[in-house]
């Protein structure tokens, strides 16, 4: 007889970062994650985990509503039930309730975990197996200060921790971000990739001349220049120049992938496994991009080791990472709570080896970092 599910608790934990962290939309001194524990009948534990970034400033869940959603809406549509009928279990979610993918990543992922922790089979495996075991990961230059972002890439290519970088821009005049972008484009040189991040804060008039400007820089990428809702201008603007296009933000899910790619765009994709709804919804945005010929970026919220372990996993069951990952949030943090960090090194992160996610929780420091 299958185990059932006999508990589920959601932690809100807090970390401070290395560094404030600038984006158009917040300045961020502090990760909160929820941090999901699934137990059942057997006496196995499931983790998973939904972060944000800053609060309510990136999207309609915050930490505090993912947590409030799990506990009163989630849990008592599980509990009970068995624990290994992850496809059922995730169906009924979604005919009950609507939108919270952030909430419902983290208990696909928990649930993924405990699966994987009952087979002694790492959570790849469930997936059809790790194409690969070693996964390229950039870091986000995210300072606003050209002089200091300069000098952390240049120390991050010698130590080999990372060789492609992406700036947060949006905030400031059009012309500041430029000059901001290509002055560190220019002294890293065509050894390191440069890539953009807007998000969301350019209308299509200003992207046209940003994009411009940026292509002329010799930037690699642009993300999500325009509203994460106006779908055209990012077909308009993948047509009109070479520089190609990250869409982040407007695809949520497998059906805004299609929509978007049907429409004309050309580009490339962020899948994020906390926008999909879970690792296993994650990879159907994949499977309808490679039909589409639109490349694919493993990207982030900036989850910690547990979020990111998850990504991890699914995307080394990808044969093309075309634009590689972002799986750099553990690095952004002061701290962990997982017994062994992810092992970082030769500009990418090692997948983990072990049952389920292979990481286990340091109880201590959950218990230092937990909101009280």
């Amino acid at each position: 007889m299958s185990a059932t599910i006999q508990s589920i608790e959601a932690i809100l934990v807090d970390i401070p970062t290395i560094r404030p962290h600038k984006l158009s939309m917040a300045t961020m001194g502090v990760q909160t994650m929820v941090i999901v524990r699934i137990k059942d009948s057997d006496g196995l534990e499931g983790l998973g985990e939904a972060t944000t970034i800053g609060g309510l400033a990136y999207g309609p869940e915050s930490p505090e509503s993912v947590k409030l959603t799990i506990d009163s809406y989630f849990s008592p549509l599980l509990l009970g039930r068995p624990a290994d009928a992850i496809n059922t279990l995730r169906v009924g979610l979604n005919r009950a309730t609507r939108g919270n993918n952030l909430a419902k990543s983290a208990i696909e992922t928990a649930l993924l975990d405990l699966q994987g922790k009952r087979l002694d089979q790492p959570l790849h495996q469930l997936l059809g197996g790790a194409v690969h075991r070693h996964i390229p990961v950039l870091w986000t230059l995210a300072s606003g200060d050209t002089a200091r972002d300069i000098d952390e890439a240049k120390s991050l290519i010698a130590a080999q921790r990372h060789c492609d970088f992406k700036l947060k821009i949006g905030s400031r005049p059009l012309m500041d971000d430029v000059r901001h972008v290509a002055a560190i484009k220019e002294a890293l040189g065509e050894g390191a990739s440069v890539r953009v991040d807007v998000n969301q804060a350019w209308d299509e008039s200003t992207a046209a001349r940003g994009m411009a400007e940026l292509q002329a820089a010799g930037i690699d990428l642009v993300e999500q220049p325009t509203p994460m809702k106006d779908h055209d201008a990012l077909v308009r603007l993948s047509a009109k120049f070479h520089l190609p296009i990250l869409a982040d933000e407007a695809v949520a899910d497998a059906g805004d992938m299609f929509r978007l790619a049907s429409a004309g765009f050309a580009g490339a994709v962020a899948l994020k496994i906390a926008k999909a709804g879970g690792p296993l919804r994650a990879l159907e945005v994949a499977a309808v991009a490679g039909a589409a010929g639109v490349g694919l970026y493993g990207g982030t919220l900036l989850e910690g080791t547990i979020g990111t372990a998850a990504s991890l996993h699914a995307w080394a069951t990808l044969d093309r990472l075309h634009w590689g990952t972002e799986m750099f949030g553990p690095r952004l943090l002061k701290d962990d709570i997982v017994v062994t960090p992810l092992n970082f090194h030769h500009n990418g992160v090692e997948l983990p080896a072990g049952p389920g996610l292979g990481l286990a929780i340091d109880e201590d420091k959950l218990a230092r970092y937990r909101r009280k």
